[in-house]
């Protein structure tokens, strides 16, 4: 039987068809992610595997009920803090800026007016942020943005052992890598990530501070977190709950009613 399930990624369809998809309303994701050290025994596409699967995932549930697309992912970003460890590409600000700038403007420039920025990398945060504040106005569309692990923050709390949230390198990233990629991880090299830690800022003076530091300020090994407790079986629920979250959140009329001008 052929497979009827409509095609949710934009690199597989003609340019008819996103024009149809387009005049649907469509949802468009944008994954970003990066290029940077994960640890002694992770590859360094983790950031951009993690982004674009849950992606993909969220969206073909989605597509059960309403158009939705997601782009290829955006494979760098603002990683200046993996710089010292090696095998890192990084962005600049500005760099980085006209980069999504023009991702979205070339979407809307094809009539898509619904825009999610998917974000897999912490130091993309702030960065992603303010282009979603400086970019809503200036192309008169609604522009989600979030970070996978805080929106899906309750289902990755209730499934980690040892971490209350989703860190680097750590028992989430590894265990969902170990269920993508297994042949990626370097399971013999965990036991280099149990090095001494520094703590972060917000242990020192208590949240609302922030403080630029490189990893390898915090940790020797690149790793924040407790990787030794991960498992592929960890990693498929993982990915799967993360997927239901965030396809809860897109699909939420709500969500796309709110007065934003």
């Amino acid at each position: 039987m052929p497979d009827t399930k409509p095609e949710i990624e934009w690199r597989r369809l003609r340019a008819d068809q996103l024009r149809e998809k387009a005049k649907e309303n469509a949802i468009v994701i944008v994954p970003v992610g990066s290029l940077e050290q994960h640890g002694p025994h992770l590859p360094v596409e983790v950031d951009s595997l993690l982004g674009e699967t849950v992606a993909l995932r969220a969206a073909r549930i989605v597509a059960e009920k309403e158009p939705i697309l997601v782009t290829p992912c955006l494979w760098t970003g603002i990683s200046e803090h993996h710089m010292s460890f090696g095998g890192t590409i990084t962005l600049g600000f500005p760099a980085f800026s006209a980069l999504i700038t023009d991702v979205v403007h070339s979407i809307v420039r094809h009539g898509f007016k619904r825009v999610v920025l998917l974000n897999g990398h912490g130091g993309n945060d702030n960065g992603l942020r303010v282009l979603a504040d400086e970019l809503s106005p200036k192309f008169n569309i609604p522009i989600l943005q979030f970070t996978y692990w805080y929106a899906a923050a309750a289902p990755i709390a209730r499934i980690l052992e040892t971490q209350k949230q989703l860190l680097h390198a750590c028992e989430a990233e590894t265990s969902m890598t170990m269920h993508l990629r297994p042949e990626l991880v370097a399971r013999d090299r965990i036991k280099l990530a149990d090095v001494n830690t520094t703590p972060d800022i917000t242990d020192v003076v208590g949240g609302g501070v922030y403080l630029w530091r490189s990893l390898a300020s915090r940790s020797s090994a690149g790793v924040i977190g407790n990787p030794g407790a991960a498992t592929p079986e960890k990693g498929e629920r993982l990915v799967a709950d993360i997927a239901k979250e965030i396809a809860a959140k897109l699909t939420n009329k709500d969500v796309w009613q709110l007065p934003w001008r």
